[in-house]
C-alpha cells in the first residue's frame, strides 16, 4: 500500500497524495465544526417546570449537521460531540449535571445517546436522491422518530412508567420538534440549491 502511494505520488507529482490529505483535513474540519454547532445550540435551553427534560435548540443542530454533512460525517460529528461532553467539556445543556453523568444517569441520557444515529439517519435519507426540501424533511422526521424512541425508552426505564415517560418527554415538545424539522430541512435544502447537488 505504501509503495502504491509512493508510485502515485511520483506519477502525478504528488497531486494525488495532496488531494487525499486535503480531503481528510476538510472532512475533519467539518466533523469538528458540526460538533461545535450542536454545542452552541445546546446553550439555547429553556427549562420547563413540569419536566426535567428542557426545551432546547440542540435537536435542530443535530438534524442540520446530519442533513448537511451526510450520514458518515454527521455520525462522526455527533460521536465527537458526545466524547467532548463525556470528557467534561461544557457542550451539553447547562441545565444538566454535565460529563459522563449526563450521558448515563440524567433524564436526557436516552436523547443524547441517540444523537449520532439521528444524524446518520437524516444524512442517509438526504444522500439517497434529489436533495429537496421534502427529502430533507423526511430525513429529519425519521431522525426525530429515532430520537424520541430512544429518549422515551430511557425515561420509561428511569420512571418505571411509560405514561410518565410520555408526560416528561413528549407532549410538551411535539410542536417545537415539528418546527425544528422544518427549519433544518429548509436550511439544508436551500444550502443545497446554492452549492449544487453534492453534500459539503
Amino acid at each position: 500500500m505504501a509503495k502504491s502511494l509512493m508510485h502515485l505520488s511520483r506519477d502525478f507529482g504528488g497531486r494525488q497524495e495532496y488531494a487525499v490529505v486535503s480531503d481528510g483535513v476538510r472532512d475533519l474540519a467539518f466533523v469538528v465544526g458540526g460538533s461545535l454547532l450542536v454545542a452552541l445550540c445546546a446553550r439555547i435551553t429553556l427549562p420547563l417546570p413540569f419536566t426535567p427534560v428542557p426545551l432546547t435548540v440542540q435537536n435542530f443542530g443535530v438534524l442540520l449537521v446530519g442533513l448537511r454533512l451526510g450520514s458518515r460525517r454527521g455520525f462522526a460529528a455527533l460521536a465527537l460531540y458526545l466524547a467532548e461532553g463525556a470528557m467534561g467539556l461544557p457542550v451539553f445543556s447547562p441545565t444538566g449535571v454535565g460529563g459522563v453523568a449526563q450521558l448515563f444517569h440524567g433524564a436526557t441520557s436516552g436523547f443524547l445517546l441517540m444523537y449520532p444515529l439521528v444524524a446518520w439517519i437524516a444524512g442517509y435519507v438526504m444522500e439517497r436522491g434529489r436533495k429537496s426540501f421534502a427529502r430533507a424533511a423526511i430525513g429529519g422526521l425519521l431522525g426525530e422518530l429515532a430520537l424520541f424512541l430512544g429518549g422515551l425508552s430511557w425515561l420509561a426505564v428511569l420512571t418505571h412508567s411509560v405514561a410518565q415517560a410520555f408526560r416528561w418527554g413528549l407532549y410538551w415538545f411535539v410542536f417545537a420538534e415539528v418546527i425544528k424539522v422544518l427549519m433544518a430541512a429548509a436550511i439544508a435544502a436551500r444550502w443545497q440549491q446554492l452549492r449544487g447537488h453534492k453534500l459539503i
